[in-house]
């Protein structure tokens, strides 16, 4: 591969999530011109499938995406192929050349790490090269480019946690104190770098071999403005707004209600020949009942919430990502954890119904004696 110019996006991830998300957008931005960054993939792990996917990134100029399912209500099924990733590295055996990036080109950075990826390990120290914990690799890169050049720079996390910006970057600068780091360190963490909260949203349902993944059409990545805030790319696909939180109720009562609403009703009917959410998006009974509760209560609900968003265009979206006959989203999978989902998805929207009667909404919680947390 050819030298790269500045500046470069670090990745921390390889996953099949973030191929086909944030390093997607990033080739089809710099493809039409309206960026040049390119991105540096760092595997944070020594396992021998991620070692596979960096010798893969820097064997490969491109990778394909297969982009399958329902587009404006009509079946999709293209392969693209994404050039942005320019060079990859494992944490242990690269981390001196990892430095010398954050420290000389490096304008922005993403990440995507598992569920645990903000849980500090108590045995990283500032001497590790690397720490074992993602913010700890963070703090000893961010300190070395600290003392370097004093360049800020963006972090913008797209971890599916509530406010992940701030909460990152509240790990980190606990970290930092923690380690007992210099006051002008912690005061540059705080006024020359950029935390930026984002949502993400694309179903990514399988990797291709040795890179690559296939999605489906939907994709969202919502950046929560700020000043001073510079995009390291575009795409229609990314919107910049004021305030996520419009966006995240939406996402909540519309997607993540349905699966669970869905799945409620799917336990209680004798459902054998009935797998995935597709499957019970074909059924009568469990395509009426979910229509009929989004139609006669959670639409409803969400419009008076005047969240700015247009909820009929939002809900026509999800059904179309519920038809993908592509996508074998098991309901089994979406069933774990099912009353703490209901708790987290339907009984905040439940809460917002004011005088509104919503007989389908109750009748999910008290099953489960969640009603018993509302005034009923």
């Amino acid at each position: 591969m050819s030298k790269v110019a500045d500046p470069l996006i670090l990745q921390f991830g390889t996953s099949r999530f973030l191929q086909a998300h944030v390093d997607y957008f990033v080739s089809k931005s710099i493809e039409a011109g309206r960026s040049k960054a390119p991105v540096a993939v760092v595997q944070t792990s020594a396992s021998p499938a991620g070692k596979a996917r960096v010798d893969a990134f820097n064997r490969l100029d491109s990778y394909p995406v297969r982009i399958q399912g329902i587009e404006a209500g009509k079946k999709v099924d293209r392969v693209e192929q994404v050039s942005s990733v320019h060079c990859a590295f494992q944490a242990e055996r690269s981390w001196d050349q990892i430095t010398h990036l954050f420290c000389h080109q490096v304008s922005h950075v993403v990440s995507n790490t598992a569920d645990n990826g903000y849980l500090l390990d108590p045995n990283d120290r500032l001497t590790d090269e690397p720490p074992v914990s993602f913010p700890a690799k963070l703090v000893v890169l961010l300190q070395a480019r600290y003392r370097h050049n004093g360049e800020g720079l963006t972090l913008m996390p797209c971890e599916l946690i509530a406010d992940n910006g701030r909460v990152l970057k509240d790990t980190v600068l606990s970290l930092a104190k923690d380690w007992q780091l210099e006051e002008g360190f912690l005061s540059w963490l705080e006024q020359q770098c950029i935390w930026v909260n984002s949502l993400v949203d694309r179903i990514v349902s399988s990797p291709l071999d040795p890179i690559g993944a296939v999605t489906e059409p939907y994709a969202l990545w919502a950046i929560e403005n700020q000043p001073g805030l510079q995009q390291p790319c575009d795409h229609p696909a990314i919107r910049l707004v004021d305030d996520l939180a419009p966006l995240e109720r939406l996402k909540l009562g519309v997607l993540n209600l349905s699966h669970s609403f869905l799945v409620e009703h799917w336990l209680s009917m004798d459902s054998s020949n009935v797998e995935t959410v597709f499957q019970a998006m074909n059924n009568e009974v469990l395509r009426g009942s979910l229509e009929a509760v989004l139609a006669e209560e959670v639409v409803p609900i969400l419009k008076s919430m005047r969240l700015g968003e247009d909820v009929d265009a939002y809900v026509d979206t999800v059904r179309d990502r519920f038809l993908n006959p592509f996508l074998d989203h098991r309901l089994a999978d979406i069933a774990q954890n099912h009353t703490d989902k209901l708790k987290r998805r339907i009984l905040p929207i439940w809460q917002a119904r004011g005088d509104l009667d919503c007989p389908r909404l109750y009748r999910c919680l008290k099953r489960y004696q969640l009603t018993s947390e509302v005034n009923v």
